[in-house]
């Protein structure tokens, strides 16, 4: 028989049995639509990180308290506090004069606190920060104000909201939020009521940034932040702002030279603290989403090896209920190489179409995910890359053709007077 011949031959099988071969194919193509969602997720999350990152600017540089390798983050990035970093070391970068090329400096806390206005109150995320943050980073104001040096330098009880805060606060009513007085409260304060903070500014909608949502977020001066809703001396990160690029690595120097001083620290083994560039941030992003991308991949890999074991079984049986066509084809002078291409051609078909159809799923689930990731606000990308669909077909060809390989040597070597008498 030619090669047309057997493909009309596997074809004219595989249809006479639709429901086994659907079944056959179902491991492939939930395991090749798994593979495929995934490295377009990763993909996705991964341009969207380096992206947003990258808008901060690569004259951006981050001090977080604690030492971390080359590869990996800080100690607090896993919810460890460190409080090595103090508001000390804020004025000496800014004030040392041993940092020239620092253009902007501000200490940083975080942390979540309920914000109420008269009988509403919401749940949101707060930054305490000095009134050089716009400096550092994009704050758009769609009214008002930020506080100024003497506001944030003396503790003053303002406020910056938010768009989605002003929002949800001032929602069912006609007032302007400008002037009003808000009252903040951690989860950590024991008093009632909260600090009475006035509202001085408000945000332009800014959408979702690294997964967190930029409009849900409050910005107060660092010592009201500090002193009367965390109850802390010590800061979370200090952010810099360079003069230019082409200053970063002088300026790194400079901040590690001088916070050494600082922290009297003898050897490099005492370094606590960590100066990073927004390059630093990216390579460390990208190390750590191609390391989870890979690991689930290989969860989804284990769905095509569980599919090959159903295809191994399944062609075992189709060998077992067609023994007797396989004696009569054998009686006419069909060859055991013959029979044997027969059968890893039905297992090469099957899992080829589980892939086509796998890689079918996969694109509409992950176009579907990205949809919805717009909708949400964040600036997600669709990524198919070519040689995922490569490698997706392939995979699962291989996948047939290995598991197919015993039922089809199995077929090839039955006797055909055995095999016609077989009931």
């Amino acid at each position: 028989m030619d090669f047309i011949g057997t493909i009309k031959l596997v074809f004219r099988n595989l249809l006479a049995r639709k429901g086994r071969s659907f079944l056959t194919m179902l491991g492939i193509v939930i395991g090749v639509a798994g593979v495929i969602i995934i490295i377009a997720l990763g993909a996705g999350a991964q341009a969207m990180i380096i992206g947003q990152v990258t808008k901060l600017g690569s004259d951006l540089l981050n001090v977080q308290p604690d030492k971390s390798n080359e590869k990996g983050p800080p100690a607090q990035v896993f919810g460890i506090v460190v409080t090595t970093l103090t508001n000390y070391d804020v004025d000496a970068i800014r004030n040392s004069g041993r940092v020239p090329y620092a253009k902007a400096v501000s200490g940083i806390v975080m942390g979540t606190a309920s914000v109420t206005w008269h009988n509403k109150s919401i749940d949101t995320n707060f930054m305490g920060a000095e009134h050089t943050l716009p400096e550092i980073i994009n704050i758009s104001l769609k009214s008002g104000q930020f506080f100024n040096k003497q506001e944030g330098e003396s503790g003053s009880n303002v406020i910056v909201l938010g768009a989605a805060v002003a929002e949800e606060l001032f929602a069912d009513s006609n007032i302007n939020p400008i002037g009003q007085v808000v009252k903040v409260k951690s989860a950590s304060q024991t008093e009632a009521g909260g600090i009475p903070l006035r509202v001085i500014g408000l945000l332009e909608k800014q959408g979702s940034s690294l997964f967190m949502n930029m409009d849900d977020q409050i910005y107060i001066p660092l010592p009201i932040a500090q002193k009367q809703i965390l109850g802390i001396n010590y800061l979370r990160s200090i952010n810099i702002k360079v003069d230019s690029p082409e200053n970063v690595d002088r300026t790194i120097q400079d901040i590690t030279s001088l916070l050494k001083q600082q922290h009297r620290i003898k050897s490099e083994e005492d370094i606590d603290f960590t100066v990073r560039s927004m390059t630093d941030a990216i390579n460390i992003l990208s190390t750590v989403t191609n390391a989870l991308r890979l690991f689930l991949t290989a969860m989804a890999a284990i769905s095509l090896i569980v599919g090959g074991i159903g295809i191994l079984n399944i062609m075992l049986a189709t060998v077992a209920e067609r023994t007797r066509e396989i004696g009569l084809r054998k009686a006419v002078g069909a060859t055991n190489k013959v029979i044997m291409k027969q059968f890893l051609f039905e297992a090469g078909t099957l899992t080829f179409l589980g892939g086509i159809i796998g890689i079918l799923i996969g694109i509409i689930i992950s176009f579907l995910i990205y949809l919805l990731m717009r909708y949400l606000g964040y600036d997600w990308a669709f990524i198919i890359s070519l040689w995922s669909l490569f490698l997706a077909i392939g995979v699962s060809v291989l996948t047939g053709v290995i598991f197919g390989l015993y039922p089809a040597l199995k077929a090839s070597k039955l006797n055909p007077i055995d095999a016609l008498r077989y009931e």
